[in-house]
């Protein structure tokens, strides 16, 4: 039987996803995570603890228990264990993607200056110092412009400023999302600079893909078809499959396989955000050396009724999956925007937004007393709505109508006044 390492932290929402996977296939699953598990003592195979913040000491520890129950692959369920991920495979002799290449993936300004370099279209883009004088820099740039993080997820901290007003706040309040203690004391090390890049109009995709030898495959596109406009870029529909022209998906994945191969990304999964503008030009937003985020990844499933955790179990362990192909007809994922900061109180409406033709899944995931935030603040969302239907058009609708039906009852925060004095 093969052995996976599937490196993922406590937080993670893929746990589970992953897990039920690897058991449905018949994989050996070993978990490396931060902390230890409580059935570690009765199945020393399935539990390591590796520190993601010192990669090379826990590489080691996977070469060591190796020794012992060999590893057929290594997969990093989220963003966090890519680097890793990428380590541990060098080492065990395992396909994987280059660690300089995860890297640079992960830094949007490294990033940035690769695309740029290899004539990939990318909008210009300037580097700053986080202690610089934000009215300096509004100097330096162009308008409009985007403010972001060189390597928070989920659009936290992406803000757009159209004048050089707009810039000084965007960079003050960025700055203080930078200071806050939930933001990852690893991306607060590279927090010591800020991103800011030329905004570029149009639609905007996402693509799912593998790659195998540095050959992409497009698992599903998705448009994404409320505008992203700004001042933040909250993302609330995935629809697949696109409603762009066969010519402009092809272009997207060149463009995507383009991009992989500048950076230097071989194998694995890759998540990629694209802009098309009007005259035809597609920009490279983003490219990630890991699947689509949080508990999106239930919006795809395949022919054969798989999951896309199954497709990359399968993929990691050395099975091919050429014949992949996604199962017929549309499906929309909306991931429940937060409307305003407070408390949440409860929600309604649950039952009759179930009831809309089409609805598969209604996942709530705040909990009630939880202090919601939203962007550009905090990178989550209420909750995610599921869709299957006959076309793009059919599910889209039917995520918005389910929407409709909810109701979120969210208070506004009360200050607890101390009257003991």
């Amino acid at each position: 039987m093969q052995r996976l390492l599937l490196l993922m932290t406590t937080t993670t929402y893929r746990a589970q996803a992953f897990l039920d996977a690897a058991k449905r296939l018949g994989i050996a699953v070993t978990v490396g995570s931060e902390r230890p598990q409580a059935l570690a003592a009765v199945n020393p195979a399935g539990h390591l603890i590796v520190d993601f913040s010192a990669p090379e000491a826990a590489t080691q520890a996977i070469v060591e228990l190796a020794k012992a129950y060999p590893i057929g692959g290594v997969v990093a369920a989220d963003d966090d264990g890519v680097i890793l991920a990428a380590m541990a495979s060098s080492a065990l002799g395992l396909p994987h993607n280059p660690v300089e290449a995860v890297a640079a993936a992960r830094n949007k300004y490294r990033m940035r200056q690769i695309l740029s370099d290899s004539s990939i279209p990318c909008p210009r883009f300037w580097r700053f110092p986080i202690a610089d004088d934000p009215a300096a820099m509004a100097r330096r740039v162009e308008y409009p412009c985007v403010v972001k993080p060189l390597s928070l997820s989920a659009s936290r901290g992406v803000i757009r400023a159209d004048d050089p007003t707009q810039f000084v706040a965007s960079c003050q309040r960025l700055m203080a999302i930078l200071q806050r203690p939930d933001v990852a004391v690893s991306r607060r090390r590279s927090a010591q600079e800020i991103l800011v890049e030329r905004f570029i109009p149009g639609s905007e995709v996402a693509l799912e893909g593998l790659l195998t030898n540095g050959q992409l495959r497009v698992l599903a596109l998705f448009d994404k078809p409320d505008p992203l406009d700004g001042p933040f870029f909250e993302e609330t529909i995935y629809v697949t499959p696109s409603r762009l022209t066969d010519h402009f998906q092809a272009c997207v994945a060149d463009s995507v396989q383009r991009a992989a191969a500048a950076l230097g990304l071989r194998h694995g999964p890759v998540h990629a955000e694209c802009r098309v503008t009007g005259d035809g030009t597609i920009y490279v937003l983003e490219i990630a050396a890991r699947p689509i985020g949080g508990h999106c990844s239930r919006v795809l499933t395949f022919a054969d009724g798989s999951s896309l955790e199954a497709v990359l179990l399968r993929h990691a362990v050395g099975e091919s999956v050429d014949t992949v192909k996604r199962e017929a007809g549309g499906a929309a994922v909306m991931m429940i925007p937060i409307p305003r900061r407070g408390l949440l109180r409860g929600v309604s409406g649950e039952d009759a937004a179930r009831e809309v033709a089409g609805v598969t899944e209604i996942r709530i995931t705040a909990k009630v007393g939880q202090l919601l935030e939203s962007l550009p603040e905090a990178g989550s969302y209420l909750g995610f709505i599921f869709t299957h239907g006959a076309t793009a058009r059919d599910v889209e609708a039917a995520a918005r109508a389910a929407h409709r039906r909810l109701t979120f009852d969210i208070a506004r925060e009360i200050a607890v006044v101390d009257r003991r004095t």
